[in-house]
């Protein structure tokens, strides 16, 4: 795994991978409505990941001039994780299933700075995170227009989407 720069001795790295996963079980394709215990620990899993990247990205931030756009857009998402964790769910099963999607939301927006602020560099296929030593290679989806909609790098294994589409298409 990359080293996180600034991170302290002996701590050890947030695992987005293991968060990214915690907050798919709740929003995304394969998400399902949890009840009961199940939501309580998916909740509280969701509110402990969000308590130990919150510092982490305070302090990445915190390396960046204080005008820096990623800066300010990093700590106030940071400032409105916070308030999605001191506010409560209210009565009734749909306002807990409701409230521990936007906490799922706000993690996922907080791992999207943190790996901003760090440096980790992500497939724009699997959404996994591109180790070092993996084979990747550069990927540019062309809009409509002609620029760029998504540039950046997929792993050599991931199939690109244009050549999915392109498959699909022929089938």
């Amino acid at each position: 795994m990359n080293a996180i720069p600034g991170a302290q001795v002996g701590t050890p790295p947030v695992d987005v991978e293991m968060m990214r996963d915690s907050v798919g079980r709740l929003i995304g394709p394969s998400s399902v409505s949890p009840e009961g215990e199940e939501l309580a620990g998916l909740t509280g899993l969701l509110r402990g990941h969000m308590q130990l990247i919150i510092p982490e990205i305070e302090r990445a931030a915190g390396k960046l001039p204080e005008d820096d756009v990623p800066r300010y857009c990093a700590l106030a998402c940071v400032g409105e994780a916070r308030a999605k964790l001191r506010a409560t769910a209210g009565t009734g099963p749909h306002r807990a299933v409701a409230h521990a999607r936007k906490l799922a939301r706000s993690l996922m927006a907080l791992c999207d700075h943190y790996e901003a602020l760090t440096g980790v560099e992500m497939c724009l296929v699997c959404d996994k995170p591109i180790r070092d030593g993996e084979d990747s290679v550069p990927y540019g989806q062309v809009s409509a227009s002609g620029g760029a909609a998504c540039a950046g790098r997929i792993h050599a294994r991931c199939p690109a989407p244009d050549a999915v589409a392109a498959a699909d298409e022929r089938s």
